[in-house]
């Protein structure tokens, strides 16, 4: 799944290489990088209670050097090439989440914002260096060009794989089918004379909500609300220590037997044979009638009876408590760093700031979710009370909740009531 032809360079210093051959080691740890980039921005992200927004600030400080210690090497190397792929995939991924939980951008939006942004990338790569073919990324434009196509596919595969599962309500487990049928239908299309490089990208896209939904299926609970994801318990920590000792030693593997390294300069640099252009058109009209297939598919999914997230009056807390009452147990400073975020989210809301109103609202949930292990433990009747006022707080925003923000004064009354809760 690479590409045909091979095209002059237009400028840059000719290199060896820097992409690895696509074997059947690239998929495997193609696949593995994507898993542990979810499930450690996940734990990065819920369980340390460092938020969304530093996160994938973390992460793009991160990814910038990184690349630029990839970019600066003459030639492919393992550990830093694989290294830069775990950290593009977080980095893309958050970008989506972004979009998605903080900005409120529907998903069937961002996967078609990011669909042109793909294509336009393609479009000036192919423009300036007549070649998208990753056995010529032997430029530092033509390496660029190829990391920033990897960033927007991360992000694309990352957009359409949850927009899916919001159409599906389908499982990890279950979700984890789709991707891997359609990069198997790919393969035999490549094999039966399919543009490589068509093949090779469609696949690299779909690899993402593969690797992603497997570390959902690992991390996610066995038992849980309806809507909410099950899976085998494993935890996003545990999934993420087993991911990367997994990565670890296959980069191991790779560095010392070499098996996909382009051993030469001339091998590097040699043009790939080029295609039969009947079968390729052939074969394109197969992936037309894949994406065809695949859309009747999810229309049909769609159409299903299937579990959403539960309304939020049906996870509220019977328990009324007094003012004050449910928070009692819980370190005076913990409740008044909560009160706080809540005080000032109120009067953003009061004064008409939405943007700051959100963003305040979207703290208290992150700090929130931090403290649930240090205070649900101390009274779980009082952390359950708080927790079922505060998604009601949340859902006036839209923050994890599918519906658009709800008014001021809703907003307004459902601060209020948390900020009397908790005293």
């Amino acid at each position: 799944m690479t590409a045909t032809t091979e095209a002059r360079t237009r400028s840059g210093r000719l290199m060896l290489n820097k992409v690895p051959e696509v074997t059947v080691w690239f998929w495997v740890i193609k696949i593995l990088c994507t898993t542990v980039g979810e499930s450690f921005a996940d734990w990065i992200n819920m369980k340390l209670g460092v938020g969304l927004v530093n996160t994938a600030w973390i992460f793009t400080a991160v990814f910038v050097v990184v690349l630029a210690v990839q970019l600066r090497l003459k030639r492919y190397v393992p550990f830093p090439y694989w290294l830069t792929v775990v950290v593009v995939s977080v980095t893309g991924t958050l970008y989506t989440d972004i979009l998605t939980d903080q900005l409120n951008v529907p998903l069937w939006i961002s996967s078609a914002v990011f669909s042109v942004l793909l294509a336009a990338v393609f479009g000036v790569w192919w423009a300036r260096e007549r070649t998208l073919s990753i056995h010529s990324v032997n430029t530092l434009p033509r390496e660029s060009f190829y990391w920033l196509a990897v960033l927007v596919t991360f992000a694309l595969g990352t957009a359409t794989g949850d927009w899916t599962l919001e159409l599906t309500g389908w499982s990890p487990g279950v979700s984890v089918l789709l991707p891997l049928g359609l990069i198997a239908a790919i393969t035999l299309l490549w094999k039966s004379g399919a543009n490589p490089v068509l093949s090779f990208w469609l696949a690299y896209i779909l690899t993402r909500p593969l690797g992603a939904n497997i570390g959902d299926w690992l991390a996610s609970p066995k038992v849980a609300q309806p809507g909410e994801p099950t899976g085998l318990a494993l935890g996003t920590f545990t999934t993420s220590l087993i991911f990367l000792g997994l990565i670890l030693a296959t980069v191991v593997y790779l560095t010392v037997t070499r098996s996909d390294v382009t051993e030469t300069h001339e091998a590097a640099h040699t043009a790939q044979a080029s295609g039969d252009p009947r079968k390729e058109r052939v074969a394109l009209a197969g992936f037309g009638l894949l994406a065809v297939a695949t859309a009747g598919l999810l229309v049909w999914a769609h159409g299903q009876p299937h579990v959403g997230p539960a309304p939020e009056e049906d996870n509220t807390s019977a328990v009324q408590m007094a003012p004050g009452q449910a928070v009692k147990k819980f370190p005076p400073a913990k409740v008044d760093a909560l009160k706080t975020l809540a005080s000032t989210s109120l009067k953003d809301a009061t004064s008409g700031n939405a943007t700051g109103a959100h963003a305040a609202a979207q703290k208290l949930r992150d700090l929130w979710d931090a403290d649930q292990a240090s205070l649900q433990p101390l009274d779980q009747t009082g952390w359950t009370s708080i927790d079922a006022q505060m998604d009601k707080m949340l859902k006036t925003f839209g923050i994890d909740h599918s519906n658009p923000p709800m008014s001021p004064a809703q907003q307004e009354k459902e601060l209020n009531t948390l900020l009397t809760d908790m005293g």
